[in-house]
């Protein structure tokens, strides 16, 4: 199995767990630093929006490998089902997943198995196209 094959996503889903589980959820609001702007405001960033980060940098990456039409993309859409179950699952049931940054890591984990398979089944039906011309 390649590397290719693991979902992203699963890398975020371990990133809130390791530091809600062991901090506490308090945790997300705790700022890593702040930026004093020329309009005298003050800009925030703290570890739920760290978290944030990460997990959109890691769907579009996966959005860009769903359009490969390899044996390790097939593996991958079946894994991102699973990480999208894992991380539903979670939410569901752990009280320290009741965030709104969970929601919208579990919401990441929806639009990449949707997203997946609708681009993995664009991808494919342009490549049986091309492939009848010849």
């Amino acid at each position: 199995m390649s590397v290719r094959a693991i979902p992203l996503l699963v890398l975020a889903f371990i990133l809130y767990n390791a530091i809600v589980l062991t901090l506490g959820p308090d945790a997300l609001k705790s700022d890593i630093f702040t930026v004093h702007l020329l309009s005298g405001g003050n800009w925030s960033f703290n570890w739920g929006d760290f978290i944030l980060l990460i997990t959109l940098i890691l769907l579009f990456i996966e959005i860009v490998k769903s359009t490969f039409t390899t044996t390790s993309t097939l593996i991958d859409h079946a894994l991102s089902m699973v990480v999208f179950t894992a991380v539903g699952a979670e939410f569901l049931m752990v009280p320290q997943a009741a965030t709104s940054v969970f929601f919208l890591i579990l919401i990441a984990a929806l639009i990449d198995v949707i997203g997946g398979y609708t681009i993995g089944i664009r991808v494919a039906r342009r490549d049986l196209n091309i492939g009848a011309d010849q």
